[in-house]
């Protein structure tokens, strides 16, 4: 996820050549995660026109069954006709879908939570693939929006990414104490680790202000929801946040203008890093996108950046989101925002 993120701003700095671009993206797996027939065929395949990207986030640890995987990230990557802007929209993990049939994981079809349809996708040998394949075609169908291409990054891949960068600012905007983590002898471990130890644990606690934060801060707090003033929309935001961070940090620290520089960082992106660029040479790729930079990433807010109902009390899409999503099919996102400010996240 941020490596489709970070590479669209590679494109700014390495101006020499696409075989730069090239060396230093070696590491990026490649995968099949939009089926043919539901990539933008045109737009992506002649990279004119807008590109719209599927951004999936995954938690895997080394305990747990890489079966049992669900999406808790899910985002929408917008890029105008124009390919000088990008636009960040999450998708609430809790949305109610209508995901259709997927017949390589035995998927019958069926109403399911967003974070979830990965799992359905990924079934009977599917794999992240298949996961990533449903994931599209259930977005599609539920806002009309087709993709042209799809990246999936591990959690713990940005671990080692945000320690190639030397850490990342983020601004906390309350205090959160973590779900996940304890302090121990002066370390932060998970809390399954931290028991097994038994000793004292204190619980680590994201105090609010603006900080350089280490790895493991960073992510531990863009996991955070519960405690939250909005739950999982308050993620989404610190999420979207700390990607916006990541790309900041890499091109103010001259890692895009230095092939090698973004090469060690692409290494370390790409254990955990798999992309789909719907069929494009991905150097054409980062090369068409590269007047897109950090700075430029506008963060969006789904329903209004709170829990949105239904009459059964689930989660759906209000009726501002669902203009936002027909306005990026359309790509009339900018002049969306223009007239509905408040969808902006005014992050720091």
């Amino acid at each position: 996820m941020f490596g489709a993120v970070l590479m669209m701003a590679s494109g700014a700095g390495i101006v020499g050549s696409k075989m730069l671009i090239a060396s230093a993206t070696d590491a990026i797996t490649q995968g099949k995660l939009i089926a043919d027939e539901d990539a933008d065929q045109v737009t992506g395949k002649s990279l004119d026109g807008p590109i719209n990207m599927l951004l999936l986030g995954v938690d895997v640890r080394p305990d747990w069954d890489i079966n049992d995987t669900r999406a808790d990230t899910i985002i929408v990557l917008h890029i105008p006709a124009s390919h000088d802007q990008a636009y960040l929209v999450s998708i609430p993990r809790d949305t109610e879908l209508t995901s259709p049939a997927f017949p390589s994981s035995q998927w019958p079809g069926g109403t399911t939570k967003a974070t979830e349809v990965f799992f359905h996708g990924a079934q009977h040998g599917a794999g992240w693939d298949g996961g990533a394949q449903l994931m599209a075609k259930t977005v599609k169908q539920n806002t009309g929006i087709s993709f042209d291409g799809a990246a999936i990054i591990d959690f713990g891949g940005f671990k080692g990414v945000i320690e190639e960068l030397g850490g990342v600012r983020m601004c906390v905007d309350q205090e959160v104490k973590s779900a996940h983590m304890y302090w121990v002898d002066g370390k932060p471990l998970y809390k399954a680790d931290a028991r097994k130890l038994g000793r004292l644990q204190e619980p680590v606690v994201h105090k609010k202000g603006c900080r350089t934060m280490k790895a493991w801060e960073a992510l531990d707090f863009a996991r955070q929801r519960y405690g939250l003033k909005n739950g999982d929309y308050d993620r989404q935001r610190h999420q979207q946040q700390l990607l916006k961070a990541m790309a900041k940090k890499a091109t103010d620290g001259g890692v895009m203008s230095n092939p090698l520089k973004l090469k060690g960082l692409m290494q370390a992106a790409g254990k955990a890093f798999t992309l789909d660029t719907g069929g494009v040479d991905l150097a054409d790729f980062i090369f068409t996108l590269r007047g897109v930079a950090a700075n430029d990433l506008v963060l969006l807010r789904t329903n209004s950046g709170t829990f949105s109902g239904n009459s059964a009390g689930r989660e759906v899409f209000n009726p501002e989101s669902q203009a936002m999503f027909e306005a990026i099919k359309n790509d009339r996102l900018a002049e969306f925002v223009i007239q509905n400010p408040s969808v902006v996240a005014r992050e720091k």
